[in-house]
């Protein structure tokens, strides 16, 4: 379920920059295996790693088709969050034990968050996708709607082969070109693929220590900060000025606290830490103080719905109760947030397009207009906001 995000600059980011997507399929893949061979790949390995290439339709449906990320955060945590997830992340941090020790150790990145994504990408390495890796990349670098993402990912891959660490016939995953337990795409695995069981080679598929080390190792490159929280369940006054809520926006925890925001359960972390109060469904609903490290979440994924759950579930993981779901406000269905949308971008705001979900543009935009009607500005759109609109 990851969505793809492009770290750093690579070789096969900016070899690809420049290139086009479209047209024949056939004429872009010999195009491809053109630019492979003038960045020195012998001929030999390009036509090892193309032969047989094929578009793939399904892949294209899939990525038209995101409607899970429509979901509200109660409605899509509950969805993923399941007594069986709970009881396989309690046995197998059991079992890793001593693998999650050595990597909290090495990285500080604590075994719940690597549980959490574990469990959503794979259900701890069950269901790592059946989709041939080479023909899903290559179909959506053809793909016009986002090939400077997934472009570089072919190449990423061809370096993998050459390698000998992906088989272009037989390599499969999901259909965004992710490999392994933890669903890492091919260019974050030669930045961070790890040989954590010592057999020679990175195994994402088969080795679990192999592909909880290489996560890790990612996290830890984008920025998570060794002994500090993500994520903590808080209690809210109710007053307070909404408009200063959202990721946006921050304050010390000790401001949150004389304005009278409580920890649900335990105690509130270091009065220093800068904090966002996360309203995922209003101020009516669950509510959360999210930690710096709560924004290396996006470079994994970048829907709000989908980081806020996993965050949520790896603090679960690691001891914290249910949350408080109390009363929220009704939301919008697909066809009326997708109006809203419109009318929203009807007004000059950025909502990142018309898709029905309820990105960072969209609450951006929802919680500018609240405050100008006099509406509670939480960013959470309402049908009073829709019509009021």
């Amino acid at each position: 379920m990851r969505w793809v995000s492009v770290i750093g600059v690579s070789l096969w980011a900016t070899a690809a920059a420049a290139q086009g997507c479209g047209g024949s399929f056939g004429g872009f893949v010999s195009e491809m295996k053109a630019e492979a061979r003038a960045m020195g790949y012998p001929a030999a390995v390009v036509d090892g790693f193309f032969d047989g290439v094929s578009q793939n339709q399904s892949v294209l449906a899939s990525d038209r088709r995101q409607g899970i990320f429509q979901k509200d955060f109660i409605d899509f945590s509950q969805s993923l969050i399941s007594q069986y997830r709970l009881q396989k992340g309690a046995e197998n941090a059991q079992r890793y034990d001593a693998v999650f020790d050595s990597i909290e150790q090495s990285y500080g990145v604590p075994r719940g968050v690597l549980l959490a994504f574990w469990a959503f990408e794979t259900d701890f390495g069950a269901f790592q996708g059946d989709i041939n890796t080479r023909d899903a990349l290559v179909t959506l670098a053809h793909d016009c709607r986002r090939p400077e993402l997934f472009r570089p990912q072919v190449f990423a891959a061809l370096e993998l082969y050459r390698r000998g660490g992906m088989d272009p016939q037989g390599t499969t995953g999901a259909w965004a070109g992710e490999i392994g337990q933890v669903q890492m795409l091919p260019e974050d695995i030669l930045e961070n693929g790890v040989d954590a069981d010592g057999d020679g080679r990175v195994d994402l598929k088969g080795s679990a220590p192999d592909a909880l080390f290489s996560a890790a190792r990612m996290l830890s490159g984008l920025g998570w900060r060794a002994g500090e929280p993500w994520l903590q369940e808080v209690v809210i006054p109710e007053r307070l000025d909404w408009s200063e809520t959202g990721i946006e926006q921050s304050k010390r925890v000790s401001d949150w606290a004389r304005l009278g925001v409580k920890a649900r359960s335990g105690a509130l972390p270091n009065g220093g830490l800068s904090a966002s109060l996360l309203l995922p469904m209003g101020h009516k609903g669950p509510a959360f103080l999210a930690y710096p490290n709560f924004n290396v979440y996006f470079e994994w994924n970048q829907s709000m719905v989908y980081v806020t759950t996993a965050a949520y579930f790896a603090t679960r993981l690691s001891g914290a109760p249910i949350y408080d779901t109390r009363n929220p406000d009704p939301g919008l269905t697909g066809p009326e947030m997708q109006e809203l949308q419109r009318k929203l971008q009807a007004r000059g705001h950025d909502v990142g397009g018309i898709d029905g979900i309820l990105g960072a543009g969209t609450r951006g935009a929802v919680q500018i207009e609240q405050k100008r009607l006099g509406l509670p500005a939480d960013a959470w759109p309402t049908r009073a906001l829709l019509e009021r609109l």
